[in-house]
């Protein structure tokens, strides 16, 4: 299971070089990547940095960990421009992109991107056709609903053709998500407890064989905070989700007020204990 780390934009705001700090020290900890949120203006929205551009410059500064902006909200940004500016971090980064999708919740950011929030999930299963075709061909030709491009592409194409994507949803995704998990993912953010992973898990594999994939290709992860009301029991539940087999997992320090100096000694505190916690065989 590899275990990379959310990074704490909330809560580090502008503060850049507490920024550049906590990603330079996930990576030398061993941590296997760096998460980032997603938001453009909503009402009522929490202070954030646009995750592509945040992860290009963090990509200057590391070497090795991957960069997951989770989950961008697909249908509100035009496809053909997010998929160049997603080949372009790829580039920059070396090779060292996953990028995490989903629909969103807010139909007052769609209104203000321009885009239908009805329409976002049958939207979102266009862009990810789309999006793996301009990132793996010189010239497409396609005739989509929303999109529609011929004989253009994009160059460079990024290093990773194409970029692996994953996929958001609520904490039990409908009917509609898990199809699209298990027609275009490369894996799952989970978002439901232990308890209910088996049969959500279950589900994706079967829309997965439907859509002729390997469900065993298909990666799963999910968070954990190590601060904050359940901070006692972060370890345990490393374990548990270790024994359910998720190939990834992230571990949160924020929530917990920290300060960013905290937020570098939590993150040497959990990496010890995390390589305790890894098996031996």
């Amino acid at each position: 299971m590899k275990i990379g780390v959310s990074l704490p934009v909330r809560e580090l705001e502008d503060d850049l070089a507490a920024i550049k700090a906590f990603a330079q020290a996930a990576e030398r900890l061993g941590f296997s990547h760096l998460r980032v949120p997603d938001m453009v203006l909503r009402p009522g929205g929490r202070h954030l940095h646009e995750p592509l551009l945040l992860l290009a410059w963090i990509a200057a500064v590391t070497e090795r960990i991957e960069l997951v902006p989770s989950v961008i909200v697909l249908p509100s940004r035009q496809t053909a421009l997010f998929a160049k500016q997603a080949a372009e971090l790829d580039r920059l980064s070396g090779g060292r992109v996953r990028l995490g999708v989903g629909v969103g919740g807010s139909a007052e950011e769609y209104a203000a991107m321009g885009q239908d929030f009805h329409s976002r999930g049958q939207r979102c299963d266009e862009q990810l056709q789309l999006l793996k075709r301009l990132w793996t061909e010189e010239a497409v030709a396609f005739e989509g609903r929303w999109d529609q491009v011929r004989g253009a592409g994009l160059n460079p194409l990024p290093l990773q053709r194409p970029i692996p994507v994953w996929i958001g949803g609520r904490s039990t995704p409908s009917r509609s998500v898990i199809n699209r998990m298990g027609a275009h993912a490369d894996g799952w953010f989970v978002l439901c407890s232990p308890d209910e992973f088996p049969a959500v898990k279950g589900a994706v594999s079967s829309a997965a064989q439907a859509a002729g994939r390997d469900p065993n290709a298909i990666g799963t992860e999910a968070g954990v905070a190590v601060v904050g009301p359940r901070e006692a029991e972060w370890r345990q539940r490393v374990a548990g989700w270790r024994e359910l087999g998720l190939t990834h997992l992230c571990l949160r320090t924020l929530g917990g007020g920290l300060n960013a100096s905290r937020h570098l000694e939590k993150l040497e505190q959990v990496a010890g204990e995390v390589g305790a916690l890894q098996p031996t065989s």
